[in-house]
C-alpha cells in the first residue's frame, strides 16, 4: 500500500483529469447494471403481461444506454491514458535526473543495460498499474457495489446467501497476491538481465565477430531466454491458480441461488422476472470479483516493479555538494595534493599519503607501471570519487567546499577512449560550451587540428558522425574531443593518454593539438608514451600508490631511476621498431 500510494503521488498534479476519467469509468461501468434490471421487466411486463408499450420502453432505453455508455467510455479511454502517459514521463525524467547525480561508483557496479532496464521496463510495468487496472478497479468496483445493492434490494435471502463464498475467494486473492509480486520482481530483474546482455553483446560486436563466437554467444543469450522462461512461467502459474478458484466458488454461489431462487418462484415469494434479474446481477458479481482479483495481481506485478524503480530513486550519490557550499570562484588553477589516501575497496589503499603541488600553467606529467594510481589521481581531482583521508585544493579551496558544478565547470577532460554523441559535428563541438556562437565552434575546431577534415566531409559541420562517433576515425574523434573540451576553456586540463591508441600521423596532428590547448592551463597529462611528456614542467613518477620520483624529464634522467629505466626501456624498443 505504502508503495502504491507513493505511486499515486505522481499523480497528484493531474488529478482533475483524473477525477473526470474515474467519473467517466464509473458512469459508463454504471449502465452495465441498468440492463438486468430492463431484462427483468422485459419478462415480467412484456412475455407474461403483453404489454406493448413496456416493449418500445425496453427497446428505446437500451439504445439511449448503450449510446451514454459509449461517450462515457471514450471520456474515461482519453482522460486515463492522458494521465498514465504524463506520469511514466515524469517517472522516467525523475529517473533519468536522478541518474544523472548519481557517483560513478554506481555505474561501476552495475550493468549499463541493466540501469536501462529500470526506465524502460520497469516504468513500462507501471504504466498498466496506472491504466488499465486504476480503471478497472473503479468499473468493476462500481457494478460490484451496484450489484450488490440492488441485490438486497430485490432478495436479501438470496443476497446473503451469494456472499457465503466471499470470505474464501478474497483469501485466495491474498495469498496469490502476495507470491505474485514476489515472483514479478523476479521476472524483472531477469527482463533487465536480457537488456543488460543485450546491450553489452551490441556494444561488443566487432569483438565477438572477430573472435568467431555467434554461437556461444547465442547459447548465451540462450540461457538468459531461459532464464526469463521459467521466470514468466512461475509467475503465470501462480496468477493461473486464482483464476479457476474463484470460478468455482462463483459457480457454487449461481447454484444455490438458482435452487434458492426457483424455490421462491415455485412458493409465488418473487417473480420470474425478479429471479432473472437476480441471476444477472449474479453473474455481474461473478465477473467484477474475477476482474479484481486480476487487477489485484497486475497490481502486484507492478508494485515489484515499482520497488525496483524506487530503490534507484532512494539510492544516495556518494558524491555530493555539502550542506553550505559556495561554488568556486574563477580559478588560476594551483592544485595542491595533502596526504592523500584512496582506497577502492575498505582496508585496500591505492594511494597512501600522497602529496603534491602543480603550479598554474604547468604541465604535470603522471607516468609509471599500470595501476600505480594515475588515473585515480585525475578522477580525484573533478571529484569523481572522495579520498578516505587526506585534502585537494585547489587555489586554496578545498575541493569538498564547493559546489560540484562550479568545480567541474572549470575542468577538462579528454580521455582516451572518446566519447561522443550521435549527433552532427557541430553538435558534439558544442557541447563544451552550449552558448558558444557558430564562430567560437570554428575557431575550437581550428585549434583542434580538426576544421580541415570536416570541412571535407560531405556536409562539413552538419555531417551525422554515428553512435560513439563510429563514422570517424580515431584521430578525428580524438580531435574532435579535444575541440570540445578548447570550447569550455578550462583552467585545469586532463589529458588520460590521449594519443596512446592513435597511428603515427593521427597522434602528430593530436599532439599539436593538445600542445595548443595546454598553453597556459595547468595540465595532468597521463602518458603511456614517456616522449610525450619531455617537456613537463613536473613529472610525478607512481608505483603502487607513491610517488617514488619527481622531477623534470632531464633530472630524472640523471637520476638514473625508475623514469629513466621506463624511457630507455620505450626509446630502445621504438628504436627496434624503425630498425625492423
Amino acid at each position: 500500500m505504502n508503495l502504491y500510494l507513493r505511486l499515486l503521488k505522481y499523480v497528484r498534479p493531474y488529478i482533475l483529469r483524473l477525477t473526470v476519467a474515474l467519473i467517466c469509468t464509473a458512469i459508463a461501468q454504471g449502465t452495465n447494471l441498468y440492463i438486468p434490471t430492463i431484462l427483468g421487466k422485459l419478462i415480467d411486463n412484456v412475455l407474461i403481461n403483453k404489454d406493448f408499450a413496456s416493449l418500445n420502453f425496453v427497446a428505446i432505453s437500451v439504445i439511449v444506454v448503450m449510446l451514454l455508455q459509449g461517450i462515457f467510455l471514450y471520456g474515461q479511454t482519453y482522460f486515463m491514458a492522458y494521465v498514465a502517459q504524463k506520469v511514466v514521463i515524469d517517472l522516467r525524467r525523475t529517473i533519468y535526473q536522478h541518474l544523472q547525480r548519481l557517483s560513478i561508483v554506481f555505474f561501476e557496479n552495475r550493468q549499463t543495460g541493466a540501469i536501462m532496464s529500470y526506465i524502460t521496463n520497469d516504468v513500462n510495468a507501471l504504466q498498466t498499474a496506472l491504466v488499465d487496472n486504476v480503471v478497472d478497479l473503479v468499473g468493476q468496483s462500481v457494478i460490484l457495489i451496484g450489484s450488490v445493492a440492488y441485490m438486497f434490494y430485490i432478495d436479501w435471502k438470496l443476497a446473503l446467501l451469494t456472499f457465503l463464498s466471499f470470505p474464501f475467494i478474497l483469501q485466495a486473492i491474498k495469498i496469490s497476491g502476495k507470491k505474485l509480486r514476489v515472483k514479478s520482481r523476479i521476472l524483472q530483474e531477469r527482463a533487465a538481465d536480457i537488456t543488460a546482455f543485450l546491450q553489452e553483446s551490441i556494444m561488443s560486436i566487432k569483438v565477438i565477430q572477430s573472435f568467431v563466437r555467434e554461437s556461444y554467444e547465442l547459447h548465451r543469450f540462450d540461457r538468459e531466454n531461459d532464464n526469463n522462461f521459467r521466470a514468466q512461467i512461475k509467475t503465470v502459474q501462480v496468477s493461473a491458480v486464482i483464476t479457476p478458484i474463484v470460478n468455482i466458488l462463483s459457480a457454487l454461489g449461481v447454484v444455490a441461488i438458482i435452487w434458492f431462487g426457483g424455490r421462491e418462484v415455485i412458493h409465488g415469494e418473487i417473480t420470474s422476472g425478479a429471479l432473472f434479474a437476480f441471476i444477472a446481477l449474479a453473474t455481474n458479481l461473478s465477473n467484477p470479483v474475477k476482474r479484481l482479483s486480476n487487477d489485484y495481481g497486475n497490481i502486484q506485478k507492478a508494485l515489484a516493479a515499482a520497488q525496483r524503480v524506487f530503490d534507484i530513486i532512494d539510492t544516495k550519490p556518494d558524491i555530493k555538494n555539502l550542506p553550505g557550499v559556495s561554488p568556486l570562484p574563477p580559478i588560476k588553477g594551483q592544485v595542491d595534493f595533502n596526504n592523500i589516501t584512496f582506497e577502492y575497496k575498505p582496508n585496500e589503499p591505492v594511494l597512501s599519503e600522497l602529496s603534491f603541488t602543480a603550479k598554474p600553467g604547468q604541465m604535470v606529467a603522471l607516468v609509471g607501471p599500470s595501476g600505480s594510481g594515475k588515473t585515480t589521481i585525475a578522477n580525484l581531482i573533478p571529484r569523481f570519487y572522495d579520498p578516505a583521508s587526506g585534502r585537494i585544493t585547489i587555489d586554496g579551496f578545498n575541493i569538498r567546499q564547493v559546489t560540484l558544478e562550479s568545480l567541474r565547470n572549470q575542468i577538462g577532460i579528454v580521455p582516451q577512449e572518446t566519447t561522443l554523441f550521435n549527433g552532427t559535428v557541430y553538435q558534439n563541438i558544442l557541447y563544451g560550451n552550449l552558448d558558444a556562437t557558430k564562430e567560437q565552434v570554428l575557431a575550437a575546431a581550428k585549434a583542434a587540428n580538426a576544421h580541415e577534415f570536416i570541412i571535407a566531409m560531405p556536409e562539413g559541420y552538419e555531417t551525422q558522425i554515428g553512435e560513439r562517433g563510429t563514422l570517424l576515425s580515431g584521430g578525428q574523434r580524438q580531435r574532435i574531443c579535444i575541440a570540445r573540451a578548447i570550447l569550455k576553456n578550462p583552467r585545469i586540463l586532463i589529458l588520460d593518454e590521449a594519443t596512446s591508441a592513435l597511428d603515427t600521423e593521427s597522434e602528430a596532428l593530436v599532439q599539436q593539438a593538445l600542445d595548443k590547448l595546454m598553453v597556459g592551463r595547468t595540465s595532468f597529462v597521463i602518458a603511456h608514451r614517456l616522449s610525450t611528456v619531455r617537456q613537463a614542467n613536473l613529472i610525478l613518477v607512481m608505483e603502487k600508490g607513491h610517488i617514488v620520483e619527481q622531477g623534470t624529464h632531464s633530472s630524472l634522467m640523471k637520476l638514473g631511476g625508475l623514469y629513466s629505466k621506463l624511457y630507455n626501456t620505450q626509446f630502445k624498443k621504438n628504436n627496434n621498431e624503425d630498425l625492423g
